[in-house]
């Protein structure tokens, strides 16, 4: 019985860590990506962030 006590236990720990340390959501990730640009001298438009975006996960994917 204390094995499940135990699992539980693990699994409440392990689910608050996940939100915690979760990445951003994909609007917030955007517009930080965004703003790193425009710092930069560089402007985007948004359907621009979004093929960049894109890119990106195509190529961490493959």
């Amino acid at each position: 019985m204390n094995w499940i006590y135990a699992f539980l236990g693990g699994a409440i720990v392990g689910a608050g860590a996940a939100i915690l340390f979760a990445p951003e959501k994909g609007e917030d990730l955007r517009a930080r990506i965004k703003d790193l640009l425009r710092k930069k001298g560089i402007i985007c438009s948004d359907s621009e962030i979004d093929a960049l975006v894109e890119q990106l996960t195509t190529e961490i994917d493959d």
